[in-house]
């Protein structure tokens, strides 16, 4: 059963314990703000902070709501600190905290482009399998654009270029699948985040796999995010 209240750094209604938000959320709530929405840490109003914390450290409304109660009798001094702690620990990107794993990336936060192809988290540029931004034409390039040459000045050659989960698939022995997804609000605009699926057992961090957003009976192996354009 989903949770009808709605905290705007993180959204309450899950399908597991790994933060999927359920169908019935996505379809009732929406799209969720990002993190950093909450405002800034020990700064907030007291009944936005016991709000925030009551989201984040509870998945039912009944415990959301006495949460916030306890918060606002008690105070929120220390809780403060041990959210801090918390958030530098747990978060994993915006849109996504504990506890599935990111996908292995040529250059780190699992950022892909609509065809799950790997691109650079900062800029969305594409990437090859050795991390290197590239062209067109799949070959690697500087900041300029220009091709990067080896010392003799011959054009460096072209690396593969491999589907983020399907990368992640294959250097764990399973069949990649991309079931469903799930949206959040990140820097002003919709991010998608998505489950890199397969009849899988334990996930990319060794814990036991989840639902997550797949399907017939598979599970969540590692989790990756699309940005798209659209504002929020």
């Amino acid at each position: 059963m989903s949770s009808k209240w709605v905290d705007r750094s993180l959204q309450t209604d899950v399908r597991d314990s790994d933060c999927h938000a359920g169908k019935a959320g996505m379809a009732s709530h929406g799209i969720a703000s990002d993190a950093s929405a909450a405002g800034p840490d020990g700064g907030a109003a007291s009944g936005a902070f016991s709000d925030a914390v009551a989201g984040a450290t509870s998945r039912r409304g009944f415990l959301a709501r006495v949460g916030r109660l306890v918060l606002a009798v008690g105070g929120g001094g220390l809780v403060a600190g041990a959210l801090r702690v918390q958030k530098a620990e747990a978060y994993h990107f915006c849109g996504h905290i504990y506890t599935t794993g990111s996908c292995p990336h040529p250059t780190g936060l699992p950022r892909i482009d609509r065809k799950g192809f790997p691109v650079r988290a900062v800029d969305g540029k594409p990437v090859d399998d050795l991390g290197r931004v590239i062209d067109a034409l799949g070959r690697p390039v500087d900041v300029e654009g220009e091709l990067l040459r080896d010392p003799d000045g011959r054009p460096l050659p072209v690396a593969p270029r491999t589907r983020v989960c399907q990368a992640a698939a294959r250097e764990s022995g399973f069949r990649a699948h991309i079931d469903g997804a799930w949206y959040r609000c990140c820097g002003g605009h919709v991010r998608k985040l998505v489950d890199c699926c397969g009849y899988v057992r334990s996930r990319i961090n060794g814990d036991a796999a989840l639902t997550g957003y797949c399907y017939q009976g598979r599970k969540v192996f590692c989790v990756m995010y699309y940005d798209t354009k659209v504002s929020c």
